[in-house]
């Protein structure tokens, strides 16, 4: 009976469901996406006092997104509960909304559920920055 090691070739290094959601188009399109939503934080964040490099490096970015809608950046943590984070994104785009003069309707379907667009608006528009 020989007990060698040999490598399993069947065996993939990463799951095949993995390869296939961030390869192809479908990882191009989410790229873009959120290159797009770094630009648009890029400029949120600058009109809000703080550098815009930060939209760049993704826990980073949620952390001053929650000091951006008044919060701690602790509450980032709450991103990691699968339900709580839904209810957090929502609460966090309506306090940032908020902060830049806009309503609760804007904050949540253009800054929750087409955010890249929102902040853009935000970004790239004329509205002002509120601290308190």
């Amino acid at each position: 009976m020989n007990l060698a090691l040999v490598p399993a070739a069947d065996v993939p290094v990463v799951p095949d469901f993995f390869t296939q959601i961030f390869s192809g188009a479908t990882g191009v399109v989410a790229l873009v996406f959120y290159i797009l939503l770094a630009v648009a934080w890029w400029k949120v964040f600058t009109k809000a006092g703080y550098p815009g490099i930060l939209a760049l490096i993704p826990i980073v970015n949620a952390i001053f997104l929650l000091r951006i809608a008044g919060m701690s950046g602790w509450w980032v943590l709450l991103y990691l509960v699968p339900i709580a984070n839904v209810v957090l994104a929502i609460v966090v785009a309506v306090k940032v909304g908020a902060r830049f003069g806009k309503g609760g309707v804007f904050s949540f379907f253009l800054l929750f559920v087409f955010s890249f667009v929102g902040y853009f608006i935000l970004g790239f528009g004329d509205s002002r920055y509120s601290k308190a």
